[in-house]
C-alpha cells in the first residue's frame, strides 16, 4: 500500500505540506488505529491551489480535446493497473467491504474511459439562418476553475464523477476531499502525476478546517463552479456563499429514497433488491433505501424473507474475508443511527433483528430491521446513513406514492412490480430525479446521475455529465 499512500498536499504538480506544517489524522474507522497523518491545508494553502489551476486552465483549455483525451486515458490505464491498491487504501480509511470496494475502483476506472471518449464528441450546433447573409452557430468552451469538494462515503468514485468529466471539458480541478477520507484522492493525484498531467490541472488540498478552505473556493472570484457532494444543509450553505460571484453549481444532495414493494412484485427479487440497496456500504449512500414501504397483504412475508437475508450478513473488519458489512464512518454516525432507532421504538417501531451497537465495538452497528414504522417517526424522514431497515406498511397505490413524495428530498426512488401499467404510472408520479423498477443499483458512467427538490440539481454522468462544466457560447458571423 505503501506507493500510492501519500501524506502531503498535491499542489502545481508538487506534494506540499500545509503552510503551517500542521498534519491530521487518517484512522481506520473498523480498528480505530491511525493510518498516517496528512498535509492541514490551510486557507492559504486554498488560494496557492486556485491560483495555480488559474495559472494552468489557458494552456489546458487550448490542448486538443484528443490530448485532453490522450492523458485521461493514461490515468484511467494506471488506476486500473493499481486497482487492488487503490482498493485496500479505500477500505483502510472508509472501512467498506474489500469487495465493494474493488466495485468502487472499478466505477472510477469506466468514468474515467467515458470522459476520455466524451471529451471528443463535444459537439456544437448550427443553427438555421435567421437572416440574410448572416449564419449562426454555437460552441462549447470550458468554463474554467473548478473546485470539487467530495464526500466520505465513496471517496474514489465520487471523485471521479467530478474530476473526470471537468478535466474532459478543458477546465482545471481543485479538489477538497472529506476529511474522514483524503487518501484516496491523493492516491488519485499520485496517478495523475504519473500519467503526465500538466502542473495545476489537478490539485488536491486536504484539510480538517473544511469551513476555512471552503469559504475561499466559494468566494474566490477565480473559481467559476462549483460541484458538491453531502448534506442539504451543507449544500444551501455553499449556495449562499457562492452568490456574490455567481458561481455555476452542481449540488448532490441529501436522500431519503423510498423503496415501494407492491402485492404483486416478485417478494424474492425485491428482498434480493432490498439487500443491494440498503445495505451496501452499511447503509452509508445517499441513494440507499431509507424508507421501505411494503403493500399490506405481503408485509408479513417480505417481512421473513427480509429477515432471513439480513441473517446472513456478516459484519466486521472489511479487509476480512466474506464480510459484507464494515462500520460507520465515525461515533457521530452511530449516535445519529441509535437516536433514530429509539425514536421509532418510542413510537411503536417493533426490532425483528439487531437494534444495538455491534459486538466488534467502535463504530460497528448490526445490521437492524425495523417493523410497523410510520410517518411520525424521525426514521421516516431523515438519512439514516446506517445498516437499517425501516418498513412502513401501506394500503394502495395512492397512498404510497402520496407518502414517498412527502419527503423534501428528490434523489432517488425504487419499487417492484409485474404490472406493467403500474410500473409507468409510478415511475412518472414519484418525484425524484432517478428510479429503478424493479432494479436497484442506478448508478454508471453512461447514465445522468442527480436529484431534483432538496437533493439538488445539476448531473455527473451520461453525456449529459460535461454540460455543467461549460459555458454555451452563441456567435453570429454576419456579411456574408
Amino acid at each position: 500500500m505503501q506507493s500510492l499512500l501519500k501524506a502531503q498536499a498535491f499542489i502545481n504538480g508538487a506534494w506540499a505540506s500545509a503552510s503551517d506544517t500542521k498534519t491530521f489524522d487518517v484512522t481506520n474507522p473498523a480498528t480505530g488505529e491511525k493510518i498516517t497523518a496528512v498535509s492541514d491545508c490551510t486557507a492559504d494553502d486554498a488560494h496557492e491551489a486556485v491560483d495555480a489551476a488559474n495559472a494552468a486552465f489557458s494552456a489546458w483549455k487550448s490542448a486538443l480535446p484528443q490530448e485532453r483525451a490522450k492523458l485521461l486515458r493514461a490515468w484511467q490505464n494506471l488506476i486500473a493497473e493499481h486497482a487492488d491498491e487503490l482498493a485496500k487504501i479505500l477500505t483502510s480509511e472508509q472501512g467498506k467491504p474489500l469487495a465493494e470496494a474493488r466495485g468502487e475502483i472499478a466505477g472510477g476506472i469506466a468514468m474515467v474511459a467515458w470522459a476520455a471518449e466524451e471529451a471528443r464528441r463535444y459537439y456544437g450546433e448550427t443553427i438555421p439562418p435567421f437572416k440574410t447573409g448572416a449564419r449562426a452557430i454555437t460552441m462549447r468552451e470550458p468554463i474554467g476553475v473548478v473546485a470539487a469538494i467530495t464526500p466520505w462515503n465513496f471517496p474514489h468514485s465520487m471523485i471521479t464523477r467530478k474530476v473526470a468529466p471537468a478535466l474532459a471539458a478543458g477546465c482545471t480541478v481543485v479538489l477538497k476531499p472529506a476529511e474522514d477520507t483524503p487518501l484516496s484522492a491523493l492516491a488519485l493525484a499520485a496517478l495523475a502525476e504519473q500519467a503526465g498531467f500538466p502542473k495545476g490541472v489537478f490539485n488536491v488540498i486536504p484539510t480538517s478546517k473544511p469551513k476555512d478552505v471552503g469559504s475561499v473556493l466559494t468566494s474566490s472570484p477565480l473559481v467559476r463552479k462549483l460541484s458538491f457532494t453531502g448534506s442539504t444543509e451543507v449544500g444551501r450553505l455553499l449556495m449562499q456563499q457562492c452568490a456574490p460571484t455567481l458561481k455555476r453549481l452542481s449540488m448532490e444532495l441529501g436522500g431519503n429514497a423510498p423503496f415501494i414493494v407492491f402485492d404483486d412484485a416478485d417478494i424474492a427479487e425485491a428482498v434480493k433488491g432490498a439487500m443491494a440497496s440498503k445495505f451496501r456500504n452499511a447503509g452509508q449512500t445517499c441513494i440507499c433505501a431509507n424508507r421501505i414501504f411494503v403493500q399490506k397483504g405481503i408485509y408479513d412475508a417480505f417481512a421473513k424473507a427480509l429477515q432471513k437475508a439480513i441473517e446472513s450478513l456478516k459484519t466486521g473488519n472489511g479487509m476480512e474475508e466474506g464480510v459484507t458489512t464494515g462500520p460507520l464512518i465515525n461515533q457521530d454516525g452511530v449516535k445519529k443511527v441509535q437516536d433514530l432507532v429509539a425514536d421509532a421504538t418510542a413510537k411503536g417501531a417493533k426490532i425483528a433483528l439487531g437494534g444495538k451497537k455491534g459486538k466488534q465495538g467502535g463504530t460497528f452497528y448490526e445490521p437492524t430491521l425495523v417493523l410497523d414504522a410510520d410517518v411520525s417517526m424521525r426514521i421516516a424522514g431523515e438519512e439514516i446513513f446506517g445498516p437499517v431497515a425501516a418498513l412502513f406498511p401501506f394500503a394502495d397505490e395512492t397512498e404510497v406514492i402520496q407518502m414517498a413524495n412527502s419527503s423534501e428530498h428528490g434523489l432517488a426512488a425504487y419499487f417492484y412490480t409485474r404490472d406493467i401499467g403500474r410500473a409507468f404510472r409510478v415511475a412518472e408520479a414519484l418525484e425524484y430525479g432517478m428510479v429503478g423498477i424493479n432494479e436497484p443499483l442506478l448508478a454508471s458512467e453512461a447514465v445522468p446521475f442527480g436529484g431534483i427538490k432538496q437533493s439538488g440539481f445539476g448531473r455527473e454522468g451520461g453525456k449529459q455529465g460535461l454540460d455543467d462544466y461549460t459555458a454555451l457560447k452563441y456567435a453570429l458571423f454576419g456579411g456574408l
